[in-house]
């Protein structure tokens, strides 16, 4: 008996001794192992601490720096992302900082870059972390590999010029809707106040709601409310460790996510469930498209750019004159807006909708001359690539869409330098869809109005998924 009580307490220790190796070596020794690794790859980079990496720094520094707006400037990388841009300063454009436990490898080597975005087997979407991210990112923009494959061969005739094409009149009365608001609320002297911002974010998603969701149009606008808010409370959770098991606690953003996912599911079956009918009925609705705005953030910083900029304003406006007059923009038309093309490049460079992009390696892989370890993240910061001097000169913070008068091939030459909707076989789907859209809203609303930066504006870029104003957008509208 007294054998039996040792042996069943050998067998306990030795169960709980695995236990606690196995916790140990998550949270302490592999990550040290790991950062030996990439100091002797060549690489610098911040030391890991327990648990947390560089979190509690990150998410601290970025507290700080949205606690108030900036000058009214085009360098905005130290705002947007200040702990990166510490990181990258300290220890140079390619490097490695910490994500909780893992190490989160910063690379800017184009030919790098170019290899990250074309092999998508083995440079894949971030997957394990915390999984209530799930609830905002599933479908095209998360699936991977073969799944991807499937999903991009459905969707992609949705997105062919043809289909574009009767979007248009969607376009057109969105915005008309928009420019209408916008009229009755500026004073009868001709001018006001407007802050844009929440304007631009309703237009995009009343276009998506028109374009993809028909006749359930109302129920698409209410989707893209509750996610909106949904974004907000991810990527609070995203800032802090997982601690597994704790998505099932009954906190309030827990119970409140959840919430919106089940709302969300409840709207899509009540929107298929009338499609059904609907085909049964013979009625056709082959021009529908499921999709997701970026536009509202091009247009927004188009906007506060131009009314800072008001002699890039005019020159647009003549463009569109020239080639609209006062009557309502055709696709045809649409196409012959160079000026426009510049600006938006050009806008998208200063202020690219999504800020970075993430990748994780799933076996011990060679890139270019490094060797990263299985489990390594690795990060293209886009913005900091696209304010690089390196790469674009002196006047990388100045806003100049001559740079792009002959396209963005010829700035580029080639590199991988220039990724406003990513790159490679996973570039954007959704790009042309966004840039027609943009060039219909602005071609319109420089026939209806001029406008400068308010006073009132106040210059805080900052990322809740894209890139956004924190505190809106004012300008001074004037009616023409």
């Amino acid at each position: 008996m007294e054998a039996s009580a040792v042996l069943c307490v050998l067998g306990v220790a030795a169960i709980l001794g695995l236990y606690i190796w196995r916790i140990s070596n998550w949270l302490w020794f592999k990550p040290k192992k790991i950062e030996k690794f990439l100091r002797d790859e060549g690489l610098k980079g911040s030391s890991y601490t327990f648990v947390f990496g560089d979190l509690k720094e990150m998410v601290q520094m970025r507290r700080d720096a949205k606690s108030k707006p900036m000058n009214l400037t085009h360098d905005i990388a130290p705002r947007v992302l200040p702990f990166i841009h510490k990181s990258i300063s300290t220890y140079g454009k390619s490097c490695f900082t910490w994500m909780g436990t893992k190490p989160l490898v910063h690379i800017s080597e184009p030919t790098m870059i170019r290899e990250i975005l074309a092999n998508y087997y083995q440079f894949q979407k971030p997957r394990g972390g915390n999984p209530l991210t799930k609830l905002l990112a599933k479908g095209l923009i998360d699936a991977e590999a073969d799944q991807w494959i499937k999903h991009r061969k459905i969707i992609n005739p949705a997105f062919h010029v043809e289909k574009l094409k009767h979007m248009v009149p969607a376009f057109y009365v969105s915005c008309s809707e928009m420019i209408d608001k916008w009229g009755k609320l500026v004073t009868i002297e001709s001018s006001g106040e407007v802050d844009v911002w929440p304007h631009l974010q309703t237009f995009t998603s009343d276009v998506i709601s028109r374009t993809a969701f028909g006749s359930s149009f109302e129920e698409g606008r209410k989707i893209f409310e509750f996610q909106r808010e949904q974004a907000e409370l991810i990527i609070k959770a995203a800032q802090s460790v997982y601690i597994p098991g704790s998505r099932f606690l009954p906190t309030k953003d827990n119970k409140r996510m959840k919430e919106i996912e089940r709302e969300v599911k409840a709207s899509i079956k009540r929107i298929i469930d009338k499609r059904v009918v609907a085909m049964k009925a013979g009625e056709t609705i082959n021009d529908d498209l499921l999709g997701q705005e970026t536009t509202g953030n091009m247009l927004v910083w188009t906007m506060i750019l131009l009314g800072q900029h008001t002699d890039w304003q005019t020159r647009a406006r003549e463009e569109v004159l020239h080639v609209f007059g006062d009557k309502r923009p055709d696709i045809d038309g649409l196409s012959h807006l160079k000026v426009i093309n510049m600006i938006f490049n050009e806008v998208l460079r200063l202020y690219p909708p999504a800020v970075m992009l993430r990748r994780l390696i799933h076996e011990d892989t060679k890139l270019g001359k490094l060797t990263l370890p299985a489990g390594t993240l690795i990060q293209v910061n886009t913005l900091f690539m696209h304010h690089d001097k390196d790469m674009w000169g002196e006047d990388v913070n100045e806003f100049k869409p001559e740079r792009f008068s002959e396209g963005v091939s010829k700035v580029t030459k080639g590199h991988a330098m220039y990724l406003p909707f990513g790159g490679g076989p996973r570039i954007c789907i959704g790009q042309n869809f966004a840039m027609l859209e943009a060039k219909m809203a602005l071609a319109m609303i420089l026939q209806g109005f001029s406008f400068e930066l308010s006073p009132s504006y106040s210059h805080a870029p900052h990322t809740i998924i894209t890139l956004q104003p924190q505190f809106g957008a004012y300008l001074t509208l004037h009616k023409l």
